[in-house]
């Protein structure tokens, strides 16, 4: 049973709001937005935020395109601080993140197009001869992303429970001939005390979840598999939880919310996958600016 007040609990005054009923979504920067949440307003979160240097969404204030990795953790681990103050007690974090290896990214071309079919494998676009991603690790070297943020996370005082191997079946090979092709991405599990929900349940699904890639884009390119946010979900939560995505995308958190009886919260950045979410979520195109409203 959810703890938390209604999701729309106020939430950053300049941005553009979409609501329906246990549905809100939010056109905006996840910090910001999460900033201006109430203090224990969320009972989960489920999210996939853009891995570091795979692509350019073409939207201003975007995660991914940092300089180097050490600014791209910096800037999430602040994110998911601000994250831990809006989440009850008892809630949990989801974070399903990729890592990215070491190249000279301006010798890869103006990007735009994908290197292989896999979900995270779109080239950003960076200045020729911009060097290595991290200067300080030699090249083709695995950057570690993964664990460079659950450690930044540890250490804002998230409780590190699981790394939960998501284990991609149907993944594609990626680019590399001289290494083994990636089957398989990291899913950690915090929450944010020594108590909180968990469907015992499930405990004995194990820490390896072999869930296909879903081969439907929906206008996204990075879109998380349905079941993999379904699993999330029912393992950290009950009937009428409310669940945050601050890094929603198309929607597939929303979606798997709202089939199991959750209230959702979106936060998305970019105009065009807001509109994709609200099309997946039914979400009428009538907008409310809060400053307006106010």
């Amino acid at each position: 049973m959810s703890v938390t007040s209604d999701p729309t609990d106020s939430i950053d005054p300049m941005a553009t709001e979409y609501r329906k009923s246990a549905v809100r979504l939010v056109l905006g920067d996840a910090l910001e937005s999460i900033a201006a949440m109430a203090d224990g307003s969320v009972d989960c979160i489920v999210t996939s935020p853009p891995y570091y240097g795979l692509r350019d969404y073409g939207v201003d204030g975007q995660y991914g395109l940092e300089q180097t990795p050490a600014e791209y953790i910096q800037k999430l681990a602040a994110v998911f601080k601000e994250a831990q103050r809006v989440l009850s007690a008892r809630g949990t974090l989801w974070l399903n993140i990729g890592d990215t290896y070491n190249a000279y990214n301006g010798n890869r071309g103006e990007g735009g197009k994908l290197n292989s079919g896999d979900r995270h494998s779109m080239l950003a676009k960076t200045p020729k001869g911009h060097g290595l991603t991290d200067k300080t690790l030699p090249n083709k070297s695995l950057l570690g992303i993964p664990w460079r943020l659950a450690i930044a996370l540890q250490d804002d005082g998230w409780i590190l429970r699981n790394s939960i191997i998501w284990h991609k079946p149907n993944g594609k090979p990626g680019g590399g001939k001289d290494r083994f092709a990636t089957r398989h991405e990291n899913v950690f599990m915090f929450s944010k005390s020594q108590k909180y929900t968990f469907s015992e349940s499930l405990r004995l699904d194990g820490d390896v979840w072999s869930i296909p890639v879903s081969n439907k884009s929906r206008g996204h390119i990075a879109v998380m598999p349905g079941g993999l946010a379904e699993r999330c979900i029912l393992a950290g939560t009950g009937l009428g939880a409310t669940v945050l995505d601050p890094f929603s995308g198309s929607g597939t958190t929303g979606v798997a919310a709202l089939a199991h009886g959750r209230r959702y919260v979106g936060i998305e950045l970019s105009p065009e996958y807001m509109k994709l979410q609200r099309e997946r979520l039914g979400i009428p195109e009538a907008t409310e600016n809060i400053e307006q409203a106010a």
